[in-house]
């Protein structure tokens, strides 16, 4: 690319700015403010699952949150609106982080700091404490997503999850998501063993907006793992929705849980 390709010749502007990442966003902007970001469909600016979490965990209005994993910056400008007092957000993937700084510009986000790096060694490293935790569509993307839940629950009583999880028969379903899956492993946390399927994310590593994890794989813990973790953590009260086997890319649900 020839480095006056990085120039624009055309006034300041909100849109300008989303345009430095044309063609990689996964969200769409939120209503009625004018702005467009290609492919982005998916709502995370006016998203049920925050508000969701805002009425069983919160109100996050004064709440000192953490998030892992922002993505670009839809559930961090949700939770400004929403009052909270502080938002500490984590992102490791250094094009998602950028496009985190744009949504900040474009929005004023004045109570939300963002961190370029890993967030498990932030939380091995800081040993924070938090109101609140959101792990927004992370925990599927980790390698030791037990090891990610421990942290977690050291950060905060509160927790907000959505996530996937594995189902064999309803993964085994869909041939789109099962050859996705190739292999089992096994790993123990706190006396007891969980089963952790291995999926590989094979030609989703092409695209520039990739949003996964670090690594070429994640491993899912299945329904019934997750819950038993939590439970082993101390979270005695789970509320669980947004439930939905039949999600294209496997079966999700969101959960609330407190200790």
């Amino acid at each position: 690319m020839d480095i006056l390709d990085n120039y624009i010749r055309v006034a300041p502007s909100r849109q300008a700015v989303l345009d430095i990442f044309d063609g990689e966003w996964s969200s769409s902007m939120p209503q009625d403010c004018g702005l467009v970001t290609r492919p982005g469909t998916a709502a995370l600016f006016e998203d049920a699952r925050i508000t969701g979490a805002d009425a069983v965990l919160g109100p996050f209005k004064g709440m000192k949150i953490l998030e892992l994993g922002p993505l670009e910056a839809g559930h961090s400008y949700m939770c400004q609106s929403l009052g909270a007092e502080s938002i500490v957000s984590i992102e490791s993937n250094s094009r998602a982080f950028l496009k985190c700084l744009c949504i900040q510009n474009v929005f004023g986000l004045d109570r939300v700091t963002f961190h370029y790096g890993d967030f498990n060694e932030y939380l091995r490293k800081e040993k924070p404490k938090f109101d609140v935790a959101l792990a927004s569509g992370v925990l599927y993307h980790m390698v030791e997503p037990l090891q990610t839940l421990q942290l977690l629950s050291d950060a905060s009583d509160r927790l907000f999850l959505w996530t996937h999880y594995y189902d064999e028969a309803i993964v085994k379903a869909a041939p789109q998501v099962s050859k996705l899956f190739t292999a089992t492993n096994t790993a123990h946390f706190k006396g007891r063993s969980y089963q952790l399927h291995k999926r590989e994310y094979q030609e989703a590593l092409n695209w520039k907006g990739f949003c996964g994890g670090s690594s070429a794989f994640a491993l899912w813990l299945t329904r019934d793992g997750l819950l038993g973790a939590l439970g082993q953590l101390g979270y005695s009260k789970l509320d669980i929705s947004f439930d939905a086997p039949d999600h294209p890319n496997g079966p999700a649900l969101a959960i609330c849980a407190r200790r």
